[in-house]
């Protein structure tokens, strides 16, 4: 793919820019917010990784609310320091497409890229929630909700509870747990997931009528949404 990488700090851009060439990406790059946009509007990229926090008086913002507001809906993933979930939601309302905090994993970063490269091959906007049920989470704000009623959860619980959303209705193993929800490519040999489990129903089923997680004996875990 065409990269335009925009990123002032020369330790990340270099990072970066080795990584995504080794990977096969011809990438283009500017180290100002000035620099960034004119590169931006003025050449096509597959997709464009661009740091919130720029100099040159323009900012990632700046570049991203430019760019759709002429309608280019070329994917841009933000890499940024600032990690609330109120910078993310920004980045992502202001027509991000995805939002990397430093510091990062760079085989994290290029599956990402890889993943925005597949996605903007469709017309489909970016998924920003999912609803089963009376069970609804907000992927921006990282919100749960199930009949109305507001649910907080520790990041951990917020992933293991989308894993078990996206697949509601099917059995999950501990296995694919791990691997989606921990990033364990080993069995650790603790009950972490019957732990996080058990305090994900203790907030998701007990407060309501009708449980909605389901052990499986000798298999996992299923997701089964009550019906409205």
């Amino acid at each position: 793919m065409r990269i335009l990488l925009v990123e002032d700090d020369p330790t990340v851009r270099s990072f970066v820019l080795k990584g995504l060439k080794e990977a096969g990406h011809n990438v283009d790059q500017a180290d100002n917010g000035k620099d960034g946009l004119y590169l931006a509007i003025g050449e096509k990229y597959d997709i464009i990784i661009l740091d919130r926090m720029l100099p040159g008086g323009i900012d990632g913002l700046n570049i991203l609310e430019t760019l759709r507001g002429q309608k280019n809906n070329t994917p841009v993933l933000l890499l940024s320091a600032l990690s609330e979930v109120d910078d993310r939601v920004d980045g992502l309302r202001a027509g991000g497409d995805d939002y990397v905090t430093k510091p990062f994993a760079f085989s994290e970063l290029l599956a990402r890229v890889e993943a925005l490269g597949r996605r903007g091959h469709n017309e489909s906007a970016p998924e920003t929630s999912l609803t089963v049920g009376d069970l609804s989470l907000d992927l921006l704000s990282r919100e749960v909700r199930r009949g109305g009623q507001k649910i907080d959860l520790q990041p951990r619980e917020f992933r293991l509870l989308e894993f078990l959303v996206r697949h509601a209705g099917q059995v999950v193993t501990r296995t694919m747990l791990l691997e989606k929800v921990w990033d364990y490519h080993f069995d650790p040999q603790t009950n972490v997931i019957d732990v996080h489990v058990s305090r994900l129903r203790q907030k998701v089923d007990k407060p309501f009528e009708t449980a909605i997680i389901h052990t499986v004996r000798n298999a996992g875990y299923i997701l089964r949404p009550t019906q409205d």
